[in-house]
């Protein structure tokens, strides 16, 4: 058959050896050097599963063969060591380098199974192997520049519900796809047994349309942009068939037991071909139940494409993570997507996200008691756990529609490489992107610090002069550190290349030197920079979300030990450039005078300049200065690089903020400012606007109590009024009983309850009271793996909120929650919390 081309968005990629392939002697090692290398033909597949117009395809790479290069002065030893383990292999001289200007020999082997045995026997006798340890499926990609999508030339074969392309080629391509999504999630008992497990999202068809799950070779390509989908919400339940009562009701497949539970659910997934699966915790909980189960009843699910295997590994860590693959299928849990997106939540509980985001949660009544709710529905109302069931499934749907989750997850596999259920991944990013660079230049990557890298300093924080301000201006850095590598081409291999002529580079900190044109990363940024603002522009949330946190994430690559460009000359050239800009910047300010007044610089922070000007200001004239103060700072820095070292200035300083009032404390017991704690008043669309930071309205340990409290008296003082009254009545109704709703604790468990043996927290004896009250009441035991617990402060301990049987200790709470926020901002203004209070409380 002839070979057709296309487009596809690569989803899952996998590698393997084919056993009954014969491949020929190897090539001994000569002192030839060979330009470019001949790879062996190796006995290996790379096979990629992707999203085309025409349904869901399987790509074959045939083969590639698995490598790793040596130095070249070890090569002798290394092919003797091979030879000794009888392993078919090339090795060649190359000329690329080492980052200590060493050559290397590049090893080429038929299997991959090979190619692990050498590079261990190697490593064995303390000879270092390079780039072993990069997956030959992502080195393919990488090496080729292929970043999600991928123009792709193979032969066609029609297969059931997908065509699958051998001998295929891929390069760059730039294609958004439109992925069919389901939405997964199961309920089962406290022990594991399953009840049922709701599906919500796309049913694999389109109006009008062919079925994209079972796609033809000719097949025409459908406009998905302008084509609606049909939705299926549907509940595998086992149980006796009920009839429906609703018309909202989901559609229900009634089943007799947990086996054919789960063949429904494999022939539904088959059936929808979803090209993503969605949840929350749906891989640490849902499928690895799922598949708990499966083993348990002796059945191998198929829930990937082709009807293959669904699989489950372990983290090599001890955090309790897993993996779970299925090929052709990727599947996304929604916290981790909402982490990666640097959302921040108090809880990332499906309840509270869905509150603070959609503003609606769980259909249940009783949702910190939902397990033994669903046991019972389960036995006494199964439409109502089905509506339950499914009702979570849209949650998550609706937080991913939300949040444009998916397309952020698109956009960043697009810009970097990332595979789209990728957690975190700011390392690989950094790889994808840096390697081919690297490569054709002429060097191989390094290995990982054998001792995980040592600490770099980190950023700017000044010492602030603790008061109760009128006007201060923020002045923040645009992005600083990716500003600080561009500007002083900050960068692994220019490290390596200016090190080489110093008298011509620039200087960085800790004895490290940069190459003025030989570099990768400066211009990476820059790329990355100018797409950023075209997003912005547009108004492309996604894109300019994931450009950020990509370009934000490069200092910490280069400062982290588990990065194999990690230099500690790399980091520190960031960070102590950035207190060096961050100092001067802060003396420039002082020198500045405005309506006859000086400025003065109370706190710095990072990338952050906080600058008191005169109380008697008018906002407006405040507005003025700050623009002027950027406008000065930004004309300041391009012409002192120009003078000191020869560069155009990519720094640039914004003006941020202006804090009508403005709340810099003390660190408590002292007279010291504190760091990375404030609060001010500012207006936003001409409003006022509270802004705590690092303060108790936004930490996640104070009760209610104590953050209504902080913000009503802030709110209170920087309007100028006398908190008195406030503080009084507030006391009095909590010693009053007013205010008991209020005083509830909620802290997390971050271990299993057995692990707390000594020095146990107050919330871990709530929990241990907890689970002690419902073992006697039978009820299942809710705290023993970690788990978020609610409780008071008695006057007998800590007691959990559903077992409370003491009165709250209402002097702890005033002592230790309502003193400490009043302490922090009454002295600035003559007044004392005892003295307010004293008399009030002898009265109880």
């Amino acid at each position: 058959m002839s070979f057709t081309t296309g487009q596809a968005f690569l989803l899952t990629r996998h590698q393997k050896d084919i056993r009954h392939r014969h491949h020929r002697s190897a090539a001994p090692l000569t002192g030839r050097r060979v330009s470019p290398p001949q790879k062996p033909k190796a006995n290996t597949e790379l096979v990629y599963w992707g999203w085309t117009q025409q349904g869901p395809a399987r790509f074959v790479v045939e083969n590639e063969a698995p490598l790793f290069f040596v130095e070249h002065t070890h090569a002798s030893e290394a092919k003797k060591i091979l030879d000794t383990l009888k392993l078919k292999y090339q090795a060649q001289p190359i000329q690329h380098q080492t980052f200590q200007n060493q050559t290397v020999a590049l090893f080429y082997f038929y299997t991959l199974d090979e190619m692990y045995r050498g590079q261990q026997a190697i490593q064995h006798r303390h000879i270092e192997t390079f780039e072993h340890d990069l997956r030959l499926q992502d080195k393919y990609l990488i090496e080729r520049s292929i970043r999600g999508a991928a123009e792709f030339i193979g032969i066609p074969t029609q297969k059931p519900g997908y065509i699958e392309y051998r001998n295929v080629r891929f390069k760059p391509a730039n294609m958004h796809p439109d992925f069919s999504v389901l939405s997964l999630d199961i309920e089962c008992s406290m022990e594991g047994d399953l009840y049922s497990v709701g599906l919500y999202g796309h049913d694999g068809s389109m109006n009008d349309a062919p079925i994209i799950n079972t796609p033809t070779i000719d097949a025409p390509i459908i406009d998905t942009s302008v084509t609606k989908r049909t939705m299926t919400r549907t509940v595998i339940m086992i149980g006796e068939a009920q009839s429906a009562v609703g018309s909202t009701d989901p559609d229900m497949v009634w089943v007799k037991d947990e086996y054919q539970l789960l063949l429904a659910l494999e022939h539904h997934v088959q059936r929808l071909d979803p090209d993503v699966i969605i949840g929350w915790n749906v891989i640490n909980f849902d499928f690895k139940l799922l598949l708990e189960r499966a083993k348990k009843q002796q059945l191998s699910l198929r829930l990937g494409r082709g009807l293959t295997l669904a699989h489950w590994r372990d983290s090599r860590t001890e955090t309790n993570q897993g993996f779970v693959t299925l090929p052709g299928r990727v599947v996304i849990d929604g916290i981790d997507a909402l982490r990666t997106a640097t959302y921040h939540f108090e809880s990332f509980s499906l309840e509270y996200v869905a509150q603070a985001m959609l503003n609606r949660g769980k259909k249940t009544d009783q949702v910190d008691q939902r397990a033994e709710q669903i046991t019972h529905d389960f036995h006494h109302d199964k439409l109502k756990l089905a509506r339950y069931n499914l009702e979570d499934c849209k949650l998550v749907w609706d937080i991913f529609e939300h949040t444009q989750l998916l397309d952020f997850l698109i956009l960043r596999s697009q810009l970097t490489g990332l595979e789209l259920d990728k957690v975190g991944g700011s390392v690989a990013a950094f790889t994808n992107l840096y390697l081919p660079k690297l490569h054709r230049a002429g060097y191989i990557a390094p290995n990982l610090p054998p001792d995980g890298g040592l600490a770099s300093p980190g950023g700017y924080v000044m010492n602030s002069k603790p008061g109760f301000y009128k006007n201060v201006l923020v002045l923040d850095f645009k992005s600083l550190y990716p500003s600080i590598i561009r500007t002083f081409k900050i960068d692994p291999m220019g490290l390596v290349e200016g090190l080489k002529h110093p008298e011509s580079a620039i200087p960085g900190f800790k004895g490290a030197f940069f190459s003025r044109d030989k570099h990768f990363l400066p211009d990476i940024i820059t790329e990355l920079w100018q797409q950023r603002d075209q997003a912005k522009h547009d108004k492309d949330a996604p894109r300019s979300q994931a450009i950020k946190i990509i370009m934000n994430s490069f200092y910490g690559v280069l400062g982290s030990g588990g990065c194999r460009f990690y230099d500690t000359r790399l980091a520190s050239s960031i960070t102590m450039r950035g207190h060096q800009i961050m100092q001067q910047t802060a003396a420039w300010i002082e020198q500045q005078s405005f309506f006859g007044k000086p400025c003065q610089v109370i706190y710095g922070d990072t990338d952050s300049t906080f600058v008191l000007l005169d109380e008697q200001l008018s906002s407006e004239q405040c507005q003025q200065v700050g623009q002027q103060l950027a406008n000065f700072i930004n004309a300041a820095w391009k012409e002192k690089l120009i003078q000191d070292h020869q560069l155009e200035c990519f720094l640039e300083i914004e003006f941020e903020t202006h804090f009508e009032r403005f709340l810099m404390p003390t660190i408590r017991g002292s007279e010291a400012g504190s760091k990375k704690r404030y609060a001010g008043l500012t207006r936003v669309d001409g409003q006022p606007k509270m802004v705590f930071k690092g303060l108790e309205a936004v930490r996640t340990d104070w009760t209610e109590l104590a953050r209504e409290f902080q913000n009503t008296l802030y709110q209170t003082i920087f309007n100028d009024t006398d908190p008195t009254t406030y503080i009084q009545t507030t006391v009095a109704s909590t010693l009053n009983g007013e205010l008991d709703h209020k005083l509830v604790y909620r802290k997390r468990l971050r271990r299993p309850l057995r692990e707390y043996v000594k020095n146990i927290p107050p919330h871990v004896r709530a929990a241990k009271i907890a689970d002690e009250k419902n073992k006697a009441l039978g009820k299942p035991l809710q705290y023993q793996h970690k788990g978020w617990i609610n409780y008071v402060m008695t006057l007998v301990g800590p007691e959990p909120v559903d077992y409370l049987t003491s009165e709250p200790d209402y002097q702890l709470y005033i002592e230790k929650q309502l003193k400490p926020i009043a302490d922090a901002i009454l002295p600035f203004i003559g007044m004392d919390f005892d003295s307010l209070v004293d008399n009030q409380m002898s009265l109880f």
